[in-house]
């Protein structure tokens, strides 16, 4: 197993609960939240089909702007996307 699926694995409970609940908190006002949570999922299903995951960090990067904190966002939010940036850096350090 990669680095990036053990760091997935070890924070699958936190980013699962996080991506959903950005969208709640913050889908009004930040719309792409939706696709990050579905973008999310698909990266969960395709580490855990042993799948290179690069194009889904290249989907994420497009859709969060490179993991770009908006300035009125909670602390939830920030850690979505610092976990989310720190899986993509692992992926590519792979």
């Amino acid at each position: 197993m990669t680095t990036v699926k053990i760091y997935l694995d070890c924070h699958y409970d936190k980013l699962d609960f996080y991506t959903h609940a950005i969208t709640n908190a913050h889908g009004q006002n930040h719309p792409e939240v939706f696709a990050v949570r579905e973008q999310y999922l698909k990266l969960r299903a395709d580490a855990t089909a042993n799948h290179r995951l690069d194009a889904n960090f290249t989907e994420l990067r497009r859709t969060t702007h490179n993991y770009a904190i908006p300035s009125d966002v909670c602390p939830v939010f920030k850690a979505t996307y610092l976990m989310l940036s720190q899986a993509d850096h692992l992926n590519a350090s792979a």
